[in-house]
């Protein structure tokens, strides 16, 4: 799909300025803004890196996270609880890597009404190559250093902590 033309002028800043002039000043609403457009345009970027492999940046990040389990596999009430996803988009997503061939489900033999989701060992050549691929572009972060990586992250923490992701210090 070709790239679109640039505007000669910042859109979020030129809403910025008629936001101002209409209902006052409100930097939350550019904030979010930005914060949407990039994440807009990080997904487009690294949802086209794992393509080649069958993947959505969601199937990657389930991958990533059964081959940090020291087993390779996980309830699939644990990978929604980490993806912080409703269950019905873990069952879609590990239901699309299993008819991919990239993770298996069994009964969890602890938990008769669970199912374990694991990783192949295609599923973990897959996760291998994606990520290789995903580090040499900087997961679309390439415009920013290790530090200004790091600010964001730190940034963005406080928003987490109080949506109730997780229990801040």
């Amino acid at each position: 799909m070709p790239k679109p033309l640039s505007l000669p002028f910042d859109p979020i800043a030129r809403a910025d300025e008629l936001w101002k002039r209409r209902w006052g000043s409100a930097p939350a609403m550019t904030a979010i803004t930005s914060i949407m457009r990039a994440q807009q345009i990080l997904l487009a970027e690294v949802d086209a890196v794992v393509k080649p492999y069958g993947l959505t940046f969601a199937r990657y990040e389930a991958l990533v996270l059964l081959t940090f389990s020291k087993a390779g596999e996980l309830p699939m009430s644990k990978i929604g609880e980490r993806l912080m996803v409703h269950p019905t988009s873990v069952t879609n997503t590990i239901d699309r890597l299993v008819r991919s061939g990239l993770v298996t489900k069994r009964p969890n033999p602890n938990d008769g009404r669970g199912t374990l989701a694991s990783i192949t060992d295609k599923g973990r050549e897959v996760c291998d190559a994606a990520t290789r691929d995903l580090m040499a572009m900087d997961f679309g972060l390439g415009a920013y250093d290790a530090e200004e990586c790091a600010e964001i992250f730190a940034m963005l923490r406080p928003l987490r902590v109080a949506s109730g992701d997780f229990a801040g210090e």
